[in-house]
Formats: structure tokens, sequence, C-alpha cells
């Protein structure tokens, strides 16, 4: 009978603590009127997580899990892409910029520690030009561009017209692609799913967005005093040198047998490198 009881008191309690940890679905409203979903978890510190191009917040899932055990997370879904509002205007980096600097003032979440993954990681930039990093212990850069290649600018529109043409199937392969690891096939379509909530002509407006700064090494200074953390590929692994000769203290992680959403193919070694971090920042 005691162990009976026992078992019964340990599983409310794991129930508690799952239900605890499970992440909450809200919405704030920005400046010009869009509604911004995202996913909050845990208390303490804040860790902001900014998806890439046409993903929703919910894909740090396993970051979601792991950091709200220590920390108040916020995973979002940028505008246009996920829950979000799909507005016409604003869907360009600077804009969405704004939209994360006026979350982290609603939620008052400074100092908090910006992650921001592919199309990201310009947005993170063209945050700390708008607005500096004072409310910021850190920053994470994840795999995407600083200084957006030559050779990159030319094939991007031709990239763009092949998703306009076959918008289902080029979403498909792009979803697929970003993963060296196998991923289930459910996960696939779940995210495949989330990626056509972006309206199509949102999706090209976004990428030509990216390409009206092709070069945020510039605003690396802004950054001079502040942790930064720069996370690649092999494939972007270039992208280290513009960012290391403006941050001599760059921290940085190559993550040679990931794809482009490393902290899904290696989810373990990228939590463990990211509270790393986190913790020596907030030891300064």
């Amino acid at each position: 009978m005691k162990r009976a009881v026992l078992s019964v008191v340990v599983a409310l309690v794991a129930t508690a603590a799952v239900a605890q940890t499970a992440p909450r679905s809200r919405f704030f409203t920005a400046s010009d009127g869009v509604r911004i979903h995202y996913l909050e978890a845990g208390k303490g510190p804040a860790i902001v997580f900014i998806p890439g191009w046409q993903m929703p917040g919910w894909i740090w899932e396993k970051q979601i899990a792991h950091f709200s055990a220590k920390y108040r997370v916020i995973a979002l879904d940028p505008r246009s892409q996920g829950e979000s509002g799909k507005p016409a205007d604003g869907n360009y980096p600077e804009r969405r910029a704004r939209d994360y600097k006026e979350l982290v003032d609603h939620l008052k979440l400074a100092p908090a520690v910006l992650v921001g993954w592919s199309m990201g990681v310009p947005e993170i930039m063209a945050y700390v030009d708008q607005f500096g990093a004072a409310d910021l212990s850190g920053v994470v850069l994840v795999d995407g561009f600083v200084v957006v290649e030559d050779a990159v600018v030319k094939v991007f529109p031709m990239w763009l017209k092949s998703l306009e043409m076959d918008r289902k199937g080029f979403t498909d392969r792009f979803v697929r692609g970003m993963y060296k690891k196998p991923q289930p096939e459910s996960y696939y379509e779940r995210l495949t799913a989330a990626a056509l909530k972006t309206p199509t002509n949102s999706a090209v407006t976004l990428g030509v967005g990216m390409l009206g700064r092709t070069d945020w090494s510039p605003v690396l200074s802004k950054l001079a005093t502040t942790p930064v953390l720069f996370v690649v590929t092999k494939v972007l692994i270039k992208q280290l040198d513009p960012v290391r000769a403006a941050i001599p203290q760059l921290q940085s992680e190559v993550f040679e047998d990931a794809g482009h959403a490393l902290f899904v193919d290696e989810a373990e070694r990228f939590n463990l490198v990211v509270e790393k971090f986190i913790e020596g920042a907030r030891a300064r």
C-alpha cells in the first residue's frame, strides 16, 4: 500500500514539474499593431530565441526544455511567421528587430541574452544597430550571415523565384535540407506546415529585405563590451572572420557534422556550449 501511495506521489510530482516547465503560448501587440506570438517557460534570467526564415518559435523546443529549468525562456514567432500576424509591411530586419526590442521592454526581460539563428543573425545586428546592447547580457549568433557574400547575392533572386514557382515543394526540400541527422517524418511535415503559414509574398519580401544590407560588420563595434558567441557549421565558417576581427574576445564553436539547424542535429552539445557561455557572461 505504501509503495502504491509513493508511486502516486512521485507521478504527481513529475506531472507538476512537467506542467511547470511546459511553454505557455502568449501574444503581445507591437507598436504598429501587429500581434506577435511567443512561447514562454521557466523563471530566472531571460533568454530570447529568434528562429530563422519562415520558421516557428517551437523549432527551439529542445532548448526550451533544457534552459527553462534555470532560465526564463522566450521563443517567438517573428512577424509573418508561425502564429504571429501576417502584415504586408515591416518584413525587413530593422522592423522585426524593433519587435524584439518592444518584447524585451514589454516583458521587462533586460538584461537578456538574444539567440538568433540564420536570418535571426542580421536581425540581431539590426537590433544592436538601432538600440545598442545596454539591455543585453550576451548575444549568441547561430549559423547566419554577418556579411553576405557576393556569390549568395547573385543567386538569391533565382532562389526566391523557385520558391514562388513551387512553394510547397520548395519548402519541403528546404526544411529537409536543414538537417544532417534524420528526423521523424512527422517532424518534417509539422515544420513544413508551420513554414507554409508565412504568405509566399511575405517570404519573398523577407528574403529581399535581408539583402537590403549585406554588410553588418560596422555594427560589431557596438558589441565590444558585450559577450558574444558565434556558433557555425562548416558552410558558414568564414563568417567568423569579420566578427573575430571586430571582437577579439569572441567565443566560437564550429559544428562540423551538423546541418544548418545544428541546435536540433546536435542539441545536447549546442545546449552545453550556450549554457557555458551564458554562465560565463553572468559571472563577469
